[in-house]
């Protein structure tokens, strides 16, 4: 999953917030020296990832791309979820989306004191440029991915992968709105184990 995703599924706290996209920036960090709530974030992601990554409509999504493009595809379906999930915000939240991106965008913020320098640089790049908004919009995930693409040190065939979302959008689209509700129950109930052990 990705940045949006991994906050909205957290457990609900600020430092559990920003650690579960800490999740993504932990190598070099001493996690033992990070707050529980923190590090509680961290586990969340973690878990998240692990029953994304085994999920049949995740497998079967990814089956949906050209053979050229496969190895790729679980990188642009992290970022094509975040953009069904703004799409569909009203299904699983009673909250304004706006709200809630601004929220996230103040504790992330706040809390760089906690972060790795990688992971100050990308989250004030992603408040200043308002990467979640922009996810609202179908072509920005385009954009995005094309400069994931530019950034892999190997050749690949990457760029354009958004021709074959938008070739598969209606088939990835029902996949992810049976996927999601399923990973929102699983969330919740990892979110009360991990709190309930810590």
């Amino acid at each position: 999953m990705n940045h949006l995703a991994h906050t909205f599924l957290a457990p609900d706290s600020a430092e559990a917030r920003v650690g579960s996209i800490l999740g993504d920036f932990y190598r070099g960090v001493r996690l033992a020296e990070l707050p529980e709530p923190v590090l509680l974030g961290v586990r969340h992601h973690r878990a998240v990832d692990a029953f994304t990554d085994q999920h049949p409509d995740v497998l079967a999504s990814k089956q949906l791309f050209s053979s050229q493009r496969r190895r790729f595809a679980g990188v642009a379906l992290d970022l094509l979820y975040d953009h069904y999930l703004l799409r569909h915000w009203h299904r699983f939240s009673h909250t304004d989306h706006h709200r809630f991106v601004r929220g996230v965008y103040r504790e992330l913020a706040s809390h760089e004191d906690i972060m790795p320098a990688s992971m100050v640089k990308v989250t004030r790049r992603m408040v200043q440029h308002d990467w979640f908004g922009a996810y609202e919009d179908f072509e920005n995930i385009g954009y995005a991915l094309d400069r994931v693409a530019g950034r892999i040190r190997f050749a690949n065939q990457f760029a354009g992968i958004i021709e074959e979302i938008r070739a598969n959008d209606e088939q990835l689209e029902a996949r992810f709105l049976q996927f999601f509700p399923e990973l929102l129950k699983f969330a919740e109930a990892e979110a009360a184990s991990l709190s309930a052990q810590s």
